[in-house]
């Protein structure tokens, strides 16, 4: 039988270790940074076309978790990685009220601005760059204000568009989806009667050829409907659950499938765990990370 001083030095231990990490837990998203890492041969990728993207996602812009010098830093990281393109994968702005200070678009953007890749920089909104609009919610329709900040940087945001780019002289697809879950449950009705923006069918027609297609999507969950046309998918939104524990996330937004990797599916997909939080401003087990994906080469995934 335990003794009475045992117990309670077991249970200090097991007390301070609750502490500690639920310390780490919240010192993560505003500490930590890392790269993640995709070596993939798509089907539909032609071979030795060698391609390097860079992937930010779901930023959550605010203080102190994600302050401004912590995007700067993001931006210097991102940018000595060399990729031939970056891609901005949308919820810009804040996804929880646990702040000092809601950082806005003007003074974020710019900073997104020093990017630099020689075939570009792109983006597509989340479902919290429109949830955060309350005149674009409440009018059902118009450009958000994340959106105007990014453009007004130079940086092209895409909904339902496409455009047409090429390295040493071979031809690539960008095809950028307009958010899944951009109107909030009381705008679904009046005058709003779907759920997002996005249009995939649309979207795709929209590529003239058959050149290969990288399909930029906020969220996930369209990969159960994206056609084996296109090469790669990438995608952010669910934060890799924020909380994972021996490669399972306890909640999963878009369902545990879909939670965070390399999936295959109708075509490969790529869900970066992200680098700002929602809900709380909490992770365990899934740093905040940008992700580099090498299209042309094959491997598993390296941290």
């Amino acid at each position: 039988m335990i003794s009475r001083r045992h117990f309670l030095r077991l249970a200090g231990g097991l007390g301070a270790t609750g502490i500690s990490t639920v310390a780490y837990g919240f010192g993560e998203p505003a500490l930590r940074l890392r790269v993640k890492r995709y070596d993939i041969q798509p089907p539909r990728w032609p071979a030795g076309f060698k391609l390097r993207i860079a992937v930010i996602a779901d930023l959550h812009a605010c203080d102190p978790w994600m302050s401004l010098e912590r995007i700067e830093s993001i931006v210097e990281r991102t940018n000595s990685l060399n990729p031939d393109i970056t891609v901005l994968l949308g919820d810009y702005v804040a996804g929880h009220r646990k702040v000092t200070r809601f950082i806005p678009c003007s003074e974020w953007a710019p900073v997104l601005a020093g990017l630099r890749a020689p075939l570009g920089v792109h983006a597509v909104l989340g479902n919290h760059d429109y949830w955060d609009d309350k005149a674009v919610q409440r009018d059902g329709k118009g450009d958000t204000i994340a959106r105007r900040a990014l453009e007004a940087t130079g940086i092209p945001v895409y909904e339902n568009e496409v455009v047409r780019l090429s390295k040493a002289g071979r031809p690539f697809w960008i095809a950028g989806l307009g958010d899944q879950l951009a109107w909030l449950p009381a705008r679904r009705f009046r005058p709003v009667r779907r759920i997002g923006v996005d249009d995939l069918s649309a979207t795709l027609a929209r590529v003239t050829d058959d050149a290969p297609v990288i399909l930029l999507a906020h969220e996930p969950d369209v990969a159960l409907r994206v056609p084996a046309r296109v090469a790669l998918q990438l995608s952010g939104h669910t934060h890799g659950g924020q909380v994972r524990l021996l490669g399972w996330s306890p909640v999963a937004p878009s369902g545990r499938k879909l939670a965070y990797g390399h999936i295959r599916a109708n075509c490969d997909v790529v869900v970066s765990g992200g680098l700002g939080c929602s809900i709380m401003p909490f992770r365990i087990g899934v740093p905040p990370e940008i992700v580099l994906v090498t299209l042309g080469g094959a491997g598993a995934a390296v941290s």
